[in-house]
């Protein structure tokens, strides 16, 4: 073939090379690592480049059937997220929707992080 995919991998250029794909193991080994630190109803922050941070719980810890290696499932305090805690069909936890999303462990940091709250439940206690 005539393609750059097929110079690139004949030639392990890219993210074919063997640099590359060294790499990406330790990453994903450093991922799997982490993970395992984590445990279900433990309180987080996700901080994700270019997203504003976001205060949740973390309800899955794992590997999940639409990506590979290991993953966070975090019910979020407000509805930012992207689901309610399944993906293609297959559900990892409960929550509402738009309050469920999944993470790579590096972006969680666990801890004591009180429960954020919307405007809405901030003007019923003025009520």
């Amino acid at each position: 073939d005539n393609t750059v995919h097929a110079f690139l991998s004949k030639n392990k250029l890219g993210k074919y090379s063997e640099e590359f794909q060294e790499k990406k193991k330790q990453e994903e080994e450093r991922e799997t690592e982490l993970a395992s630190e984590m445990t279900p109803g433990s309180r987080c922050e996700v901080v994700v480049t270019g997203q504003p941070t976001k205060r949740g719980t973390i309800m899955y810890v794992g590997e999940v059937d639409f990506k590979p290696g290991a993953w966070v499932g975090v019910k979020y305090d407000e509805p930012v997220g992207k689901n309610d805690g399944a993906v293609g069909g297959k559900r990892y936890f409960e929550c509402p929707a738009k309050y469920g999303g999944f993470v790579r462990p590096s972006a969680v940091n666990v801890g004591d992080f009180p429960e954020e709250f919307g405007l809405e439940d901030e003007e019923l206690d003025e009520i």
